[in-house]
Parts: structure tokens; sequence; C-alpha cells
């Protein structure tokens, strides 16, 4: 019997619509793409990609209508590319080679505005892509195509209403150690519930990377009220944010997860949640792109 494979996720909320794309990772070298409806807690299923997909380097358009991701297969012809599509379909509308890890990926400063993490030299489209007139495409920020996960992630996250609380204290620990990076001082970010009158703080840690059998990020969160006391604890999980309407959506063991928050809550943990999908049992299938994601 083949081992079930580890299964980690994480998800791109549309600022501006009601749906989210979610990246199912398992094995560690094929990612499933899902849309989600937030306002029926629907999945339609999309494309597998074997390789990897940088999901902190993407980004949804405002309206969710499309997704630009920072992917790499390590071998000819692009070795690592950055590309938009229509979720949850990874087929390329355009595509820029990169051929590194450094930088890629990008931000959509509107729906018609891409901010393109590469070097100055990686601008150009690959061969046969052609973007549309509408589209603007520049350079992101004052050194472009540098980085890894950082500046993206962190722009984004910004962008969207998070605060850095903490940047954090790190350790290098030995060849061979459980967790490469572990914070002695967890690197924080906090976001409050939206919502008039909202007193409750959406908390995300990162208290270690690139831990040997599990994931990269390393990473806790918990709800607290305006007292500091906690209210949701989540422990270890993948990901977590608040809904435009203020529950709390969260990820954790291969599971997607929704919690209804009122105030005045006493301590909760993910047996108190809704689950919406357990994506553990989901395998790597062919599936073509339909014709309307072939189109801008």
């Amino acid at each position: 019997m083949q081992p079930t494979p580890s299964v980690r996720l994480h998800v791109l909320l549309a600022r501006d619509g009601s749906t989210a794309v979610v990246f199912r990772r398992g094995p560690s070298k094929q990612v499933l793409v899902l849309r989600w409806n937030l306002g029926t807690d629907e999945l339609e299923t999309g494309q597998w990609l074997k390789g990897r997909i940088y999901e902190r380097r993407c980004d949804l358009s405002p309206s969710g209508d499309r997704l630009i991701y920072f992917a790499a297969k390590y071998r000819q012809p692009h070795f690592t590319w950055t590309a938009v599509s229509r979720p949850p379909y990874l087929t390329a509308l355009v595509l820029w080679p990169k051929g590194d890890a450094w930088g890629g990926g990008g931000l959509f400063a509107a729906e018609n505005k891409i901010l393109l993490n590469h070097r100055p030299g990686e601008m150009a489209l690959g061969d046969g892509f052609r973007l549309p007139r509408r589209v603007k495409v520049e350079a992101f920020g004052d050194r472009p195509g540098w980085g890894e996960d950082s500046p993206i992630w962190d722009a984004r996250l910004t962008r969207d209403g998070w605060h850095l609380d903490d940047s954090g204290v790190a350790k290098e620990n030995k060849f061979g150690s459980k967790v490469w990076f572990e914070y002695t001082t967890p690197l924080t970010w906090s976001k409050r519930q939206p919502g008039a009158g909202s007193k409750q703080t959406l908390r995300m840690r990162v208290i270690g990377v690139h831990e040997r059998d599990g994931p990269w990020y390393v990473t806790e969160h918990d709800v607290v009220d305006a007292a500091g006391e906690t209210v949701v604890s989540l422990g270890r999980s993948d990901w977590a944010d608040w809904s435009r309407r203020g529950d709390l959506l969260f990820a954790a063991s291969g599971r997607l997860y929704r919690l209804k928050m009122t105030s005045g809550l006493q301590l909760l943990d993910v047996t108190s949640a809704t689950l919406v999908a357990d994506l553990r049992p989901y395998r790597f299938q062919p599936v073509s792109t339909p014709s309307k994601a072939l189109e801008w």
C-alpha cells in the first residue's frame, strides 16, 4: 500500500470578490489548484502541476478571475517561470520565463495591472505569448527579481490588512536538525476581524522554517480579544484568514474549515469549526483546460 502523502494547504482570497484559490500540495512535487466559492463553500477542482508552485509568491486579481503564480520544474524549457491563468486552471494566458528561484511571481496592483518580480533582463514574455493591450506590466519594487517568498508575501499580507508585529529572532540549527531555522522569538503578523466595532484579532506566528518531514513554514494561529485573551487557539496550522463577513477560515492537516465568530466566545479549537472539505484523499489526474479558461 502506498503511504499517504503529507498534504499542505495555502489559500489566496480575492480582495474584491467572494472566491478564493486553494493550493493543495502533496506529494511534494504535485500541486492541485481548486477554486473556493466563499458564499456556498463549494470547491471546483482544477488542474495539477507536476512540479512546485511557490504559493507565497502568487496573487489573485481583485475579482479573483485571474491568478499569477510562480512555478518550477527545474528542467527545460524554462526551469522556473511566472504565469497568469484563469483559476482553478494553470494553462498560461501569458508566461515569463525565469530560470532560477530568486524572486519570481508578482502582484495584481489592479485587475489589469501586474507588478512582476523579475530582474530587468527577465521581463520578456515567452515565445508565442502576447499581453492584451489593456493589461500593463511593471517591475515590482526597488530591486525586482530578488528575494525569495519575501518581498511578495510581505507586500501581499500588508496590502490585505495584515500588520507585522514582530520580525522575530531566528537561529540556524546544525545540519540534520529537526528544524533548519528556529524562531526563538516568533515572526508575528496580525489582522483585525472585519466589521465595525470588532475587537478580535487573528495572529499568525512563524516558529520555524524547513522542518524535516514537515512544512517549510512552521506556523501557529490564534485569535485574541481586545484584552489579549485567547478566544480561539488553532495551534499548528497551515493558513488562516478572515472572510469578508468576519468568519474565521483556516487550513490544518489537509482540511479546510470555517468557524463563525461571535463576541464573548470561550476558548475554542478545530472541533468547534465546520469542515468545508477534506483534501487529503485527492490524487493526481490529468485535467483538460476548458475553452473559457483559454482567454484573458
